[in-house]
């Protein structure tokens, strides 16, 4: 039986999320699977992935075909570099403690990577908020001082209006 490791349909209309499954290659896309390995949501930002590792692993060793979607997926999580290592283990090539030890430092510098990104788009957001903060905060400052100019006009009006009555008043009562 061939099988494959593919994604099936989940969420709702817009929104969209993903269960990564092994399924026979002939069932269709959101029928019967084998095993479920995890999910993934690309409406986040940066994209949530939730994998059983160990499992994809199983399966990618074993000969499941994933679908392009996700041998990326699995490729971002480190599936085919741990297959990659575990064949030069078998080659003899280094053991199995440095296998590990050049995963870990694969996976650290990917976060590294991914925290500074974070911390960039947090900025940027941040960045952007103060700006359209202070936008604001200038509109406001403007729609004050027409406002206060306003009401300094219309009580000047009003005390010129009662000075001429005042004085007309006056001299007639004399």
């Amino acid at each position: 039986m061939a099988t494959k490791i593919r994604l099936q349909r989940g969420g709702h209309k817009g929104y969209a999320v993903y269960r990564i499954v092994v399924a026979d290659s002939r069932a269709p896309r959101d029928g019967r699977f084998i095993e479920k390995l995890g999910t993934y949501n690309p409406n986040t930002a940066p994209s949530t992935i939730d994998l059983n590792f160990e499992r994809a692993l199983y399966w990618v060793e074993v000969g499941a075909q994933p679908t392009d979607t996700v041998h990326s997926i699995l490729s971002h999580e480190g599936v085919y570099l741990m297959k990659h290592l575990r064949g030069g283990i078998k080659k003899g090539a280094f053991d199995e403690a440095e296998a590990q030890k050049r995963f870990d430092a694969w996976k650290e510098a990917k976060e590294k990577g991914l925290d500074k990104v974070r911390t960039e788009a947090a900025k940027k957001k941040k960045a952007a908020y103060d700006k359209e903060l202070e936008a604001e905060k200038a509109i406001n400052e403007a729609i004050a001082k027409k406002v206060s100019e306003k009401k300094a006009a219309a009580a000047a009006a009003a005390a010129e209006a009662e000075a001429p009555a005042e004085e007309t008043e006056a001299p007639a009562e004399a």
